[in-house]
Order: structure tokens, then sequence, then C-alpha cells
């Protein structure tokens, strides 16, 4: 069991969309979970809503999670100009490698073409590389391919809180984000299910794993 995980999200709903089955698990199973956003993305609301909507709607999700505030940190770096900070990044989760020492680190893939994204997931192998697991979640809006090289088996109750989750996302509901769809969400959880012999999975790269 994976018992201290830092989980990594560009964004305020890119985990929960990759990996929300696994952190819900993990939680279940009694790991403990340190959760980074490196942007609110409040550029990209719609003018109509107020600034800090997804700020209140991620934290409606760990509320939900029970993680408790201080395991917590919000960034708000401009969302599409993560590489403009991307030394500030590197120091933070050099600073978390100290502090929180994970076994497991958890974030956006290589091979995901999002200019955020690519930030957080090469920042974080180069500050994590020589002491923890890191894994890559699965976003594939953002992705020509994927190496699909570690599933998470799911139960039921998992996928449950999953899609609760990504409910708390109205604003990203009402804006018709396709992959917030519960079809989406358990046509993808099929499909890697089916791969390892279940109904339900999550899948990942592995960039390096530490036994």
């Amino acid at each position: 069991m994976n018992k201290r995980v830092l989980i990594l999200s560009p964004h305020t709903d890119d985990a929960e969309l990759g990996c929300g089955g696994m952190i819900a698990k993990y939680l279940e199973e009694g790991s403990e979970i340190f959760w980074v956003v490196f942007s609110t993305a409040e550029e990209s609301l719609p003018g109509n809503l107020p600034k800090d909507t997804l700020t209140k709607e991620f934290t409606s999700v760990t509320n939900y999670l029970g993680i408790k505030e201080s395991n917590i940190l919000i960034y708000n770096f401009k969302v599409r100009k993560l590489h403009e900070n991307r030394q500030d990044i590197l120091e933070i989760l050099i600073k978390l490698r100290k502090e929180f020492n994970p076994n497991l680190v958890v974030g956006p893939s290589i091979n995901d073409f999002h200019q955020d994204h690519i930030v957080i997931a090469n920042e974080m192998i180069r500050a994590f590389k020589m002491n923890s697991s890191i894994i890559c979640y699965e976003l594939p809006w953002n992705h020509v391919s994927f190496n699909s090289q570690l599933f998470v088996k799911l139960d039921e109750k998992h996928m449950e809180k999953k899609l609760y989750m990504l409910n708390f996302y109205k604003s990203q509901i009402d804006i018709n984000r396709f992959y917030f769809s519960e079809d989406f969400i358990k046509g993808l959880a099929y499909t890697r299910g089916a791969q390892v012999g279940c109904r339900y999975a999550e899948s990942f790269e592995v960039i390096r794993w530490i036994v």
C-alpha cells in the first residue's frame, strides 16, 4: 500500500478526471493524500461566474473526501502560462519532496499535449526521479498516444465516488465538457477494466516504480 501519495493537478479538475477512482481507493485503504493544484484557471471561466468558482468546486471535492486542509495546496498560476513559472513550480515540488516525502507521485502524462500539463509532468520527474515512484494518469482528449502500463482495479463504490467528485464541477458541466459525462467516465473505466479482467479500472503510465 502506498502510504504517502502526492497528487499533482495542473488545473483544479485534472486529477479527479484522471485518477479520481484511485484516490478514493487509496483513501479507503488508509493512504495519506497530499494534493496540489497549480492553476484555478480563472481566465477560462465564463464571464458570469465568480473568479473563485473552480477553487470552491475543488474544495468541495476535498471536503467530500475528508482530506485535511493542511494537505492541500492551491496555486493560481495563469492557465496556459505555467511554462513562465517553471522554476517556481520545481521549487514547490522540491519543498514537498523534503517535507512530505511521498512514496508515490501521481501527475499528468509526459505524452499530454496540453501546454500546462507537460510542464507539471516534466517538473514532477525532475523533482522526484531519485526518491519516489512516479505514475501518470490518463486524459485521452489530450493524448495522441498513451502507454497503459499500470492498472488500478476499481469497485463500484470507487466509481460512484469519482462521479460524485466530478458533479461538484457545475461550471464545467454547464458548458458541456463531454469528458464530465457519466457515459464517458464509465465507458473509459469499462474499457480499462476489460483489459485486466474486472468491471472498472484506471490506467497509468509508469515513469518509475520503486519497491
